[in-house]
């Protein structure tokens, strides 16, 4: 894959010392301050970020695009947990949110970061269902950590993999602060959440988001009231919360934004 085109940089991001291979395709260095809670979404230009199709949504909106799987599996690989919901990893059968999945020539480079930063050699899988409605069989929960409610415990306890950790937050729905909380507990502050918007939307309601990266696919979807299509954000009013950009790179038609999420309004 060919360098992407840095066409911005804010000074001063931190910056990790990345393998070569890494350095030189993403266009310069990547790092994060700890602990921190970032996300990572692919939108079409008009703003779609989901479809009601039975497969992952995000391939399909970046028609598959190398340097979008290429960033994604890059923040995987700095991360110490993937935040996902339920919707999200109902879609992806047999799917496992290793950095090598979405771009596997870069896995010995992706090894190399995670040794270098400490790290466990592939990022914890965490996976929201206040419900429980999950499949129980799918082979990523082996290396998973399920947070649910007691509602979900009672249709989970007992069906997950010996290897699953449960963590039950009470009954209800799912606090956000508590769930941040647990994973702090357990030494994971680098959490990348890759979704989906109402998870999202959910930790962005309670000021939990600290940055946000964006792939822009140049595409046009549309959307109508009854479809299912879902953008960014859903099921919240964020009264036009702020963001700062940080950086902006380019291949081809596609952009790839880096935001900082400035302090809510008063």
């Amino acid at each position: 894959m060919k360098p992407l085109e840095v066409l911005f940089e804010q000074r001063g991001l931190p910056a990790f010392n990345l393998p070569h291979l890494l350095a030189d395709t993403y266009g310069g260095p990547i790092g994060f301050e700890r602990p921190t809670l970032f996300a990572n979404f692919v939108a079409s230009v008009d703003g779609v970020v989901a479809l009601e199709v039975p497969e992952e949504s995000g391939a399909l909106i970046s028609e598959h695009d190398e340097a979008d799987q290429f960033i994604m599996a890059l923040l995987r690989a700095a991360a110490d947990a993937v935040l996902i919901g339920a919707g999200t990893f109902r879609k992806a059968q047999g799917g496992f949110w290793y950095p090598e999945s979405v771009f596997p020539k870069g896995a010995a480079s992706f090894a190399e970061l995670r040794a270098a930063l400490r790290l466990r050699p592939q990022p914890l899988l965490v996976v929201v269902t206040a419900s429980g409605n999950i499949d129980t069989s799918q082979p990523a929960l082996r290396d998973c950590l399920v947070i649910t409610t007691s509602e979900g415990e009672a249709r989970l306890r007992g069906a997950l993999p010996n290897e699953t950790e449960l963590a039950v937050l009470g009954s209800g729905p799912i606090d956000c602060h508590k769930l941040v909380e647990c994973l702090h507990a357990r030494g994971l502050l680098a959490i990348l959440t890759e979704g989906g918007p109402t998870l999202v939307g959910e930790l962005l309601n309670e000021n939990l988001i600290n940055e946000l990266f964006l792939t822009l696919s140049p595409h046009l979807f549309g959307r109508r009231s009854d479809d299912g299509r879902k953008s960014l954000i859903s099921g919240v009013d964020l009264g036009g919360r702020g963001l700062t950009l940080s950086s902006v790179r380019r291949r081809e038609s596609y952009l790839y934004l880096r935001y900082r999420l400035n302090e809510p309004r008063p």
